[in-house]
């Protein structure tokens, strides 16, 4: 079972019925002991940075437990974004500092948020995006990026380079939306759950 983490950020659900599709089993939850229990761990998002507010407490150790215990775990958009150290749209809430850096705003020369369809360009060897080819369309929405770094596996160009995608050991992280993104984000879902 894959647990989907409830704080309170928009767009679970279309996760859940992605998931739903791909026949896996996965559920929407806020319950440390339900994460706790879970074979996978997803913590999608639409909003502020400030919504991660919430992944603090138990909720926030619960899930860092299951991640040092090995269990993969997806951060998409928000979620991703939460794998940093912090962003500057809430310099008060912490991130996970799992990856080193923090999101900030595109600059003023593009138009914010970037929404649509934006390619990906792969470089490293990626389980989540085996298969997928340098070039592949996915579907955006946001106004803050991530920057590049080591564990980097995808970037997108809109207002200078930044991070499409995140992986190290068990962690993963999409900037885009793989529930929005058609058979591409399909496939990128369906890495993940073959873990």
């Amino acid at each position: 079972m894959i647990a989907i983490v409830d704080y309170g950020a928009g767009n679970i659900s279309s996760v859940k019925k992605a998931l739903e599709h791909l026949r896996t089993e996965a559920q929407v939850t806020f319950d440390p002991a339900v994460i706790a229990a879970a074979e996978k761990i997803i913590v999608p998002g639409v909003g502020h940075f400030s919504r991660c507010q919430s992944l603090n407490g138990n909720l926030r150790l619960s899930v860092l437990n299951a991640i040092s215990g090995g269990k993969p775990f997806l951060g998409i958009c928000v979620g991703m974004q939460w794998l940093f150290e912090g962003s500057t749209e809430a310099p008060e809430t912490p991130g996970a500092a799992l990856f080193p850096g923090e999101c900030s705003r595109f600059p003023a020369s593009v138009k914010s948020p970037h929404v649509g369809w934006n390619q990906i360009e792969t470089g490293k060897e990626s389980r989540l995006l085996k298969g997928i080819s340098s070039g592949a369309f996915v579907y955006f929405t946001h106004s803050f990026r991530a920057p590049i770094i080591e564990e980097t596996v995808a970037c997108t160009r809109y207002g200078g380079a930044f991070s499409a995608a995140v992986e190290r050991d068990s962690v993963f992280g999409v900037q885009f939306h793989p529930e929005k993104s058609a058979e591409t984000g399909l496939k990128v879902l369906e890495n993940f759950c073959a873990l």
